[in-house]
């Protein structure tokens, strides 16, 4: 939690942008697991909610009523039968003043909060539901069907917070570093551990670990597999082979913040000549975003220019051929790229995507080309703006059912070599990912300290010579 005017130094800007009516800001609940009793552990708070409440106890709702410029803690005090259990948690009231709201009440009474003071439902504003508790209770409270939610939520509320998260204060530019250096210990666990005969599990487990231990957890399910080609491959009981890559997309949160890294690491501790000349490739696109994303530029023309600098690359090595900006404009690219250069990230780790892609990643200006395969999965492509933190992780990835279904349709012939991308299909893929801030004049990559993956020092540090 931030000091109590960081708070109520935000209401204020959220009550100006958005103007009139009433705001409703829904905190989580428990979600059971299998029983009501036996709930996933511990508790994620919405991070709206957090933003501009900064309570993490379950079953609170902020009101914001701007016409009256009155602010609501809603929530039911815990009695007796919780603390024995639970322990002892402060009264709705106290934990109201920590963050300069000074009414409150229990929930019981939030209809008729919402219903006396909005004048109709359309004054009432409230954000994309994504838990099904959230859904019900706005049913209950606006008459909208589940069904409906979505479409009727808020569009200047959506705008006003995204506004807002996205410019990062310094204070959470300072969290989000935290979150990279246990990062950096996640990863270099991976690192340490890799070797011939252990399982992708038994890693992935210990990279968990080190984020429970270090943090509140990990910011999203980590992703280890020796088949790198798939994007989310969770750790599965496969033993790790020699001479095989294993790629680790994992992250922690700290402090309400996240971080997001993703390393390929030889399971041998050596790179063969074919994964090195890709491996370079990476690199060098990870490294080139250092020279081009800046305030003022579009990640969306970063994007472009990395996969213009990959496709060169790749044609060097006969898998790619012909003009690359035409290659390029006509999707070649993504048959390795199939996903967007990064994503926003903060408190969610994709920062703010159930607000909605079109409002975080893009807006009036740039908006998203959903009609080209990869191309329509670029989460990020609006200006940068000074404290914008955005993921730089380019991909090279070998899919064989994308092989083969790209070589039958013949998309894209002019630019691919199918018959060098068959003696692929068992390559796996390779990512490189870091967290980046952009600054007044540039940006910089998020962390005290750089999880290895240049070549040489990635080796050394696996070999346990350096570290």
């Amino acid at each position: 939690m931030f000091s109590k005017e960081t708070y109520i130094r935000r209401r204020a800007e959220l009550k100006r942008l958005v103007g009139s009516g009433l705001i409703l800001l829904p905190g989580n609940n428990e979600a059971p697991a299998n029983y009501p009793a036996n709930a996933y552990s511990p508790m994620r708070q919405d991070s709206t909610f957090l933003y501009y409440f900064g309570q993490h106890r379950d079953g609170l709702v902020g009101v914001i009523d701007i016409d009256n410029d009155e602010e609501w803690l809603l929530g039911d005090d815990i009695d007796i039968e919780d603390i024995v259990w639970m322990g002892f948690v402060p009264s709705v009231s106290d934990l109201a003043a920590e963050v300069g709201v000074s009414r409150t009440a229990p929930l019981k009474e939030l209809k008729e909060i919402v219903n006396r003071k909005s004048v109709n439902r359309k004054s009432v504003h409230f954000l994309p539901p994504y838990r099904h508790d959230t859904k019900i209770m706005l049913m209950d409270l606006l008459g909208l069907h589940p069904g409906q939610q979505k479409e009727a939520a808020s569009l200047p509320l959506i705008k006003a917070v995204v506004q807002m998260r996205s410019v990062k204060e310094p204070q959470e530019i300072a969290a989000i570093e935290r979150a990279c250096d246990v990062g950096y210990e996640m990863h270099t666990t991976a690192q340490r551990l890799i070797r011939p005969g252990v399982t992708e599990r038994f890693v992935g487990g210990q990279v968990d670990g080190v984020a429970r231990s270090l943090a509140q957890g990990v910011s999203f399910a980590t992703i280890f597999s020796q088949h790198g080609e798939i994007m989310h491959g969770n750790p599965s009981g496969a033993l790790l082979e020699a001479g095989r890559l294993a790629l680790c997309d994992a992250g922690c949160e700290l402090d309400d913040y996240c971080s997001d890294n993703t390393r390929t690491m030889p399971v041998s501790g050596r790179f063969t000549q074919r994964q090195l000349e890709i491996y370079s490739i990476v690199e060098q696109c990870h490294d080139y975003v250092l020279q081009v994303a800046k305030p003022g530029v579009k990640y969306a023309d970063v994007h472009f220019a990395v996969c213009r600098l990959m496709t060169e690359r790749l044609k060097e090595l006969g898998l790619m051929r012909g003009d690359t900006d035409e290659a390029v404009s006509a999707g070649a690219h993504a048959m390795f790229l199939p996903h967007g250069l990064g994503h926003m990230m903060g408190m969610d780790v994709h920062d703010m995507e159930g607000l909605g892609q079109i409002y975080v990643g893009f807006d009036d200006e740039t908006r998203p080309n959903l009609e080209q395969f990869g191309t329509n999965c670029l989460r990020m492509g609006r200006r940068l703006q000074e404290g914008f933190v955005v993921t730089d992780e380019p991909g090279i990835y070998f899919i064989p059912h994308l092989i083969d279904l790209w070589r039958k349709e013949q998309h894209c012939a002019e630019f691919l070599n199918f018959d060098l991308l068959e003696t692929y299909k068992d390559f796996g893929g390779i990512r490189i990912e870091d967290d980046l801030l952009i600054t007044a004049d540039g940006c910089r990559f998020l962390g005290t300290k750089r999880i290895p993956y240049h070549p040489q020092e990635l080796e050394l540090f696996m070999e346990k010579k350096i570290g």
